[in-house]
């Protein structure tokens, strides 16, 4: 789908707008005063493609630990500021690749200025990460609760005073936790500014709930063609955010990483159990480095025909299945051996 031309950066490796794909970033939940458990859960992002990683910077303490973290990691890190402008000084000068802070509570003109110049000099670039729940408060008496108007005011007036600073290596972030907000905070913002915009719902809820919203808000704002980052929020493991991500990219065909699952639901024609048979396959395979469509079909059928756009696939009878290729059946295979016969030939096609 056409997406909205913005303008580029580059955080670390990974660049971001313009003809870049739409990367996925999370944000650990450890404490970063902790570097071994830090250092730990960003190995595990790292290994499910996580492609910028986010780390909390309470206090100076946290802030000094942001060498040690950062040599220990392979994909870029970005530090995550509130409050207090003399952290974002501080992590800059000990080689962050990104810096996130909120202009509703990060300082006045002055400290806004330093932390300017210092990202400048270093060339590492600022989100400005406006957040529903935290606006300043002569919007929020303006107009007179939190909407996509005030929170692009803010963005604005955040990004217009790094500006005069000489400062553009700026990304935008809008986030709320109800989905109609942010969507329309996004399509004002990209009506005034070409600056490249992470997306985003905010405190989306728990991995099952906030799965579903954030799959319905990213893929609404995705689809508008607005979007050049993303970080799906859940309360939980932030490696099930990873995950969901790339399945909501891959699922608007903006971007392919790894297998995808073809399934279908299941019904009374069904003789073998299908969601058994799917769920083994999924865990075996994903962690696969290989772009792939693999169909996990109920019924010998129409189960080829019915998964015609995947790579590879099985469909399952009363004691036989079959083995499949783009739709074509390629042979029958024992009811026992279903799974191992389509997992070796996957292998094949490594």
């Amino acid at each position: 789908m056409p997406r909205e031309e913005t303008r580029q950066v580059e955080i670390g490796n990974i660049k971001i707008g313009g003809d870049a794909p739409i990367s996925v970033q999370s944000m650990t939940n450890t404490d970063t005063r902790d570097v071994e458990a830090t250092v730990e859960q960003i190995k595990k992002l790292e290994e499910v493609g996580c492609e910028l990683i986010r780390v909390a910077i309470p206090d100076q303490e946290a802030a000094e630990k942001v060498a040690e973290i950062k040599s220990a990691m392979n994909n870029p890190l970005i530090a995550d500021i509130h409050f207090d402008y003399r952290l974002a000084l501080r992590v800059l000068e000990l080689g962050v690749d990104g810096l996130r802070i909120n202009p509703g509570n990060i300082g006045n003109e002055e400290k806004v200025k330093k932390v300017a110049l210092a990202a400048k000099e270093k060339e590492v670039p600022i989100r400005v990460g406006v957040n529903a729940g935290s606006l300043e408060e002569e919007l929020l008496t303006k107009y007179g609760s939190p909407t996509p108007e005030a929170m692009v005011e803010s963005a604005l007036k955040n990004v217009r005073l790094l500006e005069k600073y000489g400062f553009s290596d700026i990304i935008i972030s809008l986030k709320a936790s109800n989905v109609d907000m942010t969507k329309r905070a996004y399509e004002l913002i990209a009506e005034k500014v070409n600056y490249p915009l992470h997306l985003g719902i905010t405190e989306a809820g728990t991995e099952w709930s906030g799965t579903i919203k954030s799959a319905v808000g990213l893929g609404i704002i995705l689809n508008k063609g607005l979007g050049d980052t993303i970080r799906v929020s859940l309360t939980g493991d932030p490696v099930q955010e990873v995950k969901v991500g790339y399945e909501i990219l891959k699922a608007l065909n903006l971007r392919q990483k790894g297998p995808e699952i073809i399934s279908c639901p299941t019904c009374g024609r069904c003789e073998i159990n299908l969601i058994e048979v799917a769920n083994e396959v999924e865990r075996k395979i994903q962690n696969l480095d290989i772009n792939l469509k693999v169909a996990i079909m109920g019924c010998v059928v129409n189960g080829p025909g019915e998964a015609r756009e995947a790579d590879i696939g099985i469909a399952g009878g009363k004691d036989v299945g079959l083995l499949f290729k783009e739709g074509k059946v390629i042979r029958k295979v024992p009811g026992d051996k279903l799974i191992t016969t389509l997992l070796q030939e996957i292998d094949k096609m490594k």
